[in-house]
């Protein structure tokens, strides 16, 4: 339908533009589709009018085309207050300590981790990975899931450079690896702030991760 062309092009540009003119975008595009509707009313063939069932599928198709647009509108303001409500929330993060899967960002300082090892494993080895995804130290874990401390040693038995790792735990039984899965890094809260419409938080060390990436809280010692 012709009618429905056009309401299709100008809904789609009122969509872009900003929320703050989608209102009056939505009354243009009423204005418009009543014209377009009335000069077709007028200039049809009187020796074969359109049929009203037309009209009035074009009356509905419009309606629908406007609601959608409202409820994009009304979403994007929930998104908006969903993001600021967690924001509020997280106000009470800052300098929590979290636990997270999440790189760690050494610079000397011993770092927590925690693992989760299979249950048929006998030992566990902590392994630890540069920026390329090579393996720089791998060390005896304790088997079981207490918090335990890395101290940034790597295989020659020095300290690392100070650099951004990432730490894995590899369950054992005998000579097998049952597994190997991401370890858990505390480190303490000193930021969090919105971005795309998703909430992170930063550590004090510098790394950033997900809100909803953050498996546990507890007060920083």
């Amino acid at each position: 339908m012709e009618i429905l062309s056009a309401l299709q092009t100008n809904t789609s540009t009122a969509t872009a533009a900003q929320d703050n003119t989608t209102a009056a975008s939505i009354t243009t595009d009423f204005d418009m589709f009543l014209r377009l509707l009335t000069t077709q009313m007028q200039n049809q063939d009187p020796l074969n009018p359109a049929d009203s069932t037309e009209y009035t599928a074009q009356l509905a198709t419009f309606s629908a085309v406007e609601q959608q647009v409202e409820t994009n509108d009304l979403l994007r303001g929930l998104q908006a207050s969903f993001a600021s409500m967690n924001m509020g929330q997280l106000s009470g993060w800052i300098g929590m300590e979290a636990r997270a899967e999440m790189p760690v960002n050494f610079t000397g300082q011993a770092t927590t981790v925690q693992i989760a090892p299979n249950t048929l494993a006998d030992r566990v080895e902590l392994v630890v990975r540069n920026r390329a995804g090579d393996v720089v130290a791998s060390t005896p874990a304790v088997l079981g899931d207490e918090p335990f401390s890395w101290d940034g040693t790597g295989d020659d038995g020095y300290p690392l450079p100070h650099d951004t790792y990432t730490l894995s735990a590899q369950s054992w039984r005998g000579e097998d690896v049952l597994e190997e899965r991401a370890a858990f890094v505390f480190g303490e809260i000193s930021e969090a702030q919105t971005l795309s419409g998703e909430v992170f938080v930063t550590m004090e060390n510098g790394v950033t991760v997900p809100a909803d990436a953050v498996q546990g809280l507890r007060r920083a010692s």
